[in-house]
């Protein structure tokens, strides 16, 4: 059983968490600065970003924490916060890649992308291009994109990445889901490719309470709990990202998840992953795509 007291101490270690302020992310700013690393909350509404800070230092523990303002919805402000990053800092040990939109209305990024795919895939994208030299410059660094279990039921539609056919939010989270998988994989190859001494991680948090159901109805949310159960505590949620991020026992392309029901609920442990989900054309026709919409090439 793997829990936040079995991660290493973190004293030097600089951490990026998008969408730290709640949730999952919440709990890993808070797990990792307790363990003493400089946390850097990626948010996209700083007062938010800034109380979740106040709270966390509250615990008075050795790490560092600060607000770096994010909106991954927009790719202006996406690479305005990395040049914000980058002019304090040289060196970035583990970026995790947490924030996520699930199931809202029908809704734009500013580039014109649906919602859930432009900031969950695109936005996270072209984040960890931007950085992505400093990550090369930092030894054993770790770069941590979060998934989901319904990546299972997704499939990326090239012709309605842009609402052109009938919106439907969970079919649209489940292919957002799987294209975090895809790039994460995808990122692992081109890193062993190149040499580097990075890692590229997938997690999942299994079936946890967070806000992204806030969208969801009561009526949904209550056969959300009869499929599954009950819902874990998000601290227990944070869990597989933590230990994507800080076991030594983790590898390039790992998906970390729950243990029991399916990788519904538990502790972390490796996890398999689908068949599907590993195809290498599907993987670089993604990659391609995001590289021509974002006019990032990674170095």
């Amino acid at each position: 059983m793997w829990t936040k007291e079995n991660i290493p101490d973190q004293t030097g270690k600089t951490v990026i968490i998008t969408g730290a302020n709640v949730g999952i992310g919440y709990e890993t700013a808070l797990a990792l600065y307790e363990k003493g690393a400089n946390v850097i909350l990626a948010c996209r509404d700083e007062k938010k970003g800034e109380s979740a800070a106040k709270e966390i230092s509250k615990t008075n523990h050795k790490g560092s924490i600060e607000v770096l303002k994010l909106d991954l919805s927009d790719l202006n402000s996406v690479k305005e916060a990395a040049e914000i990053f980058k002019s304090k800092y040289q060196k970035l040990d583990i970026l995790i890649n947490n924030a996520g939109v699930m199931a809202p209305p029908a809704s734009f990024t500013a580039q014109g992308f649906e919602l859930q795919f432009g900031t969950n895939v695109i936005g996270h994208y072209a984040f960890t291009g931007h950085l992505f030299n400093t990550l090369k410059a930092t030894p054993q660094s770790r770069i941590i994109t979060v998934s989901s279990l319904v990546y299972t039921l997704g499939k990326i539609d090239y012709s309605n990445l842009k609402i052109e056919k009938k919106y439907d939010p969970n079919r649209e989270y489940a292919q957002s889901k799987l294209g975090n998988l895809l790039f994460t994989l995808e990122l692992q190859r081109r890193i062993e490719k190149a040499g580097e001494d990075i890692l590229s991680v997938a997690s999942h948090p299994g079936g946890t309470q967070t806000n992204l159901s806030r969208f969801i109805t009561q009526q949904e949310y209550n056969h959300m709990i009869e499929v599954y159960g009950e819902l874990m505590p998000t601290w227990k949620g944070a869990l597989p990202s933590l230990f994507a991020a800080a076991s030594p026992e983790i590898n390039g392309g790992d998906l970390v998840g729950p243990d029991q029901d399916g990788g519904i609920r538990g502790y972390p442990e490796k996890a398999a992953i689908e068949p599907f989900a590993l195809d290498l054309i599907e993987a670089q026709k993604l990659w391609k795509y995001a590289e021509e919409v974002t006019g990032i090439i990674y170095p």
